[in-house]
């Protein structure tokens, strides 16, 4: 990666800096790379930034269509649809994404994942235990 950065690639994409982004895959930086403190693709973090464009520009120059985001607990088809590109979205169907067949429910993703939760308390989103005060 002598002239590109992968951080950068990434902001770029959110921030929908498609020359930045061009620079950065023209150096040769990974676009289906989701560094630790990132937990995400270049990919999905553009579509939830709404930036069709540097979207569309990474799935034509590498960017695999069912990578999922860890952080995000979403494929890119699943956050094209959550975010309203339905270019993008059809455009990941073309490559072989499966579309969802009804849109998606609220999720977890990475931090809901890591909290632990169990039976009907999750349901209703409450601790089991009441927290005590006192003695």
């Amino acid at each position: 990666m002598s002239g590109g950065n992968w951080k950068e690639l990434f902001n770029a994409g959110c921030e929908g800096d498609l020359a930045l982004v061009e620079y950065h895959v023209k150096c040769g930086v990974d676009v289906n790379y989701a560094h630790p403190e990132f937990l995400s693709t270049p990919l999905v973090g553009a579509i939830l930034a709404g930036q069709e464009a540097v979207a569309l520009y990474l799935l034509e120059h590498g960017a695999l269509a069912d990578l999922p985001s860890e952080f995000d607990g979403l494929t890119p088809v699943q956050a094209a649809r959550q975010a309203g590109l339905a270019r993008v979205e059809d455009r990941l169907v073309e490559l072989g994404a499966e579309r969802p067949a009804a849109p998606t429910a609220h999720r977890r993703g990475w931090f809901g994942r890591w909290l632990p939760r169990s039976g009907a308390s999750a349901a209703a989103g409450t601790s089991a235990r009441p927290l005590r005060r006192g003695p």
